[in-house]
């Protein structure tokens, strides 16, 4: 979910060693281009005008790989369309995570990986921005307007609907009439975009950890399901925690870091000095809605952020912030993995809903954001101030207030018909970046769906270790249907850290 979901990079990151990850192709394809045992690919790129309705800004180059069935004496049986999210992620480096993921359809079906424009092998773009959360919400703010200027005009370039049509653009280049398309944390936003744009080349449709297209901007449905969900990890722990101690826990140490923030001193995980911080509300609201969500991934040997949170808030009330120290490591810059932030913000701050007039000028959209948090429903942000969510992760809430305004842009409004394709949504019970009542949302936006939410997982389910999620998913692209999901009583609960009394 945006870029979201920097952390999504970093988990997917990790799978750069496993088995079949593409090597270089061979010296006639682009260096870019994956190898694949047992598969032949093609690779090129297609000619894109940067902004259709205006030419002088020029073109971009978007690479793509199309990784043929395996049985590729028979006709293909269909061809599947991925997209990682971010947004700033791209699939050609994660070949081997989604031949891996797909492998039970790749015999018969063709996978078609498109990096979006500005990331990887699509004209990577670089404005200079190095996102760092703990430098406080306003030098993030400041970054983001850098990076704006510094793009200019062509920012209007890199939005969902460009991306969707470049996604299109290569689906009549290699001649496939539908896709199957496959969409994670962001990704399912781009491809709910696409679905509506060209209905009728969608096959079937598979959303993973699902942000809506109209998602809110403060966060609010995943700040009211956090305290849920740290009850349901501590009920699962085997008496490692009590549910009722942690979510008071939570929200005393939020309301009190409302009030007055606390100083730390947050080693660097890469070895270098350490930093003093000012730990705000805003930061514990980005480690539950992001962090900790990313943590879950069905492994009972490791101990993730959510694992780790009962304990943490429970030494905070009482003033010992060495777990929490430790949980600030994950908010240090430079911790995206493979995302593009340069793209990353450009694609938020072109699509994403705000709490200001689109057209405001710079210096009176802070006032009119102001008003829209005073405004703001009790309880719409759980145990957390609006103020915290909507400064907890880039992309909503605050993050673009900065954001220079560009000519001809504005926050994406789905517009077009559904397609009437099957659609399955997947969510994890512990993900309150994309909390199932979000997928939930989505579904009525389809005319045939099938929701799945699966138990003991965060963001996201693809990454659940049994095979589980694989087998679903392929049923649903062969069939429609995923099937019985009897599977899922067999992923384990999150090893939590005890708590002290």
């Amino acid at each position: 979910m945006l870029h979201a979901h920097r952390w999504l990079a970093t988990a997917i990151a990790g799978l750069a060693m496993l088995p079949g990850l593409p090597a270089h192709a061979a010296s006639a394809a682009p260096t870019w281009c994956p190898t694949v045992p047992g598969h032949q690919v093609e690779c090129d790129t297609v000619s894109r005008p940067l902004v259709q309705a205006d030419p002088a800004l020029g073109t971009v180059d978007v690479a793509y790989a199309l990784i043929r069935r395996s049985a590729a004496s028979a006709p293909a049986a269909g061809t599947i369309a991925v997209n990682p999210g971010g947004p700033g992620n791209a699939p050609i480096p994660l070949t081997g995570f989604y031949t891996a993921l797909l492998e039970p359809l790749l015999t018969d079906h063709d996978l078609l990986l498109v990096d979006p424009r500005g990331t990887n092998a699509s004209g990577a773009l670089n404005c200079g921005l190095t996102l760092d959360t703990l430098a406080g919400r306003a030098a993030v703010q400041s970054a983001v307007a850098r990076c704006g200027a510094v793009l200019g005009p062509r920012s209007r370039g890199y939005t969902a609907t460009a991306v969707s049509d470049d996604i299109d653009a290569v689906r009549a280049r290699i001649g496939v009439e539908r896709l199957h398309l496959i969409g994670q944390s962001y990704g399912t936003y781009l491809m709910q975009v696409y679905a509506r744009r060209h209905p009728s080349r969608v096959a079937s449709i598979v959303l993973s950890g699902v942000l809506p297209v109209d998602a809110d901007p403060l966060q609010g449905p995943g700040a009211r399901a956090f305290p849920g969900m740290l009850r349901t990890v501590c009920e699962r722990s085997a008496g490692a925690c009590d549910a009722d101690t942690a979510v008071a826990d939570l929200r005393t140490f939020a309301t009190r870091l409302r009030a007055r923030p606390v100083t730390l001193v947050v080693p660097d995980p890469g070895g270098g000095a350490s930093r003093t911080v000012t730990f705000t509300e805003g930061m514990l609201a980005g480690l539950a809605l992001q962090n900790a969500a990313s943590s879950s991934r069905g492994n009972p040997a490791t101990i993730g952020v959510m694992g780790r949170f009962p304990a943490m808030l429970h030494d905070a009330v009482r003033g010992d912030y060495g777990r929490l120290t430790a949980l600030a490591q994950r908010l240090w810059p430079g911790r995206g993995g493979d995302i593009n932030e340069s793209t990353a913000s450009a694609m938020g701050c072109n699509d994403f809903p705000v709490l200001w007039r689109p057209n405001a000028p710079l210096t009176q959209r802070a006032r009119q954001y102001g008003r829209a948090l005073a405004r703001t429903a009790p309880g719409r942000t759980g145990p957390f101030s609006p103020e915290a969510t909507g400064s907890a992760r880039y992309g909503f809430g605050d993050f673009c207030l900065q954001w220079p305004k560009v000519k001809g842009v504005r926050p994406y409004r789905p517009s077009g018909t559904a397609p009437d394709a099957p659609v399955l949504l997947l969510s994890g019970d512990l993900d309150a970046n994309t909390p199932a009542t979000q997928a939930a949302q989505v579904a009525r936006s389809f005319t045939r769906t099938r929701q799945i939410v699966l138990p003991n997982l965060g963001h996201l389910v693809d990454f659940e270790r049994s095979g589980c999620v694989t087998g679903l998913v392929s049923r649903f692209v062969r069939t429609g249907d995923p099937g019985s999901t009897a599977c899922s009583a067999l992923i384990p609960p999150l090893k939590v850290e005890p708590v002290t009394p």
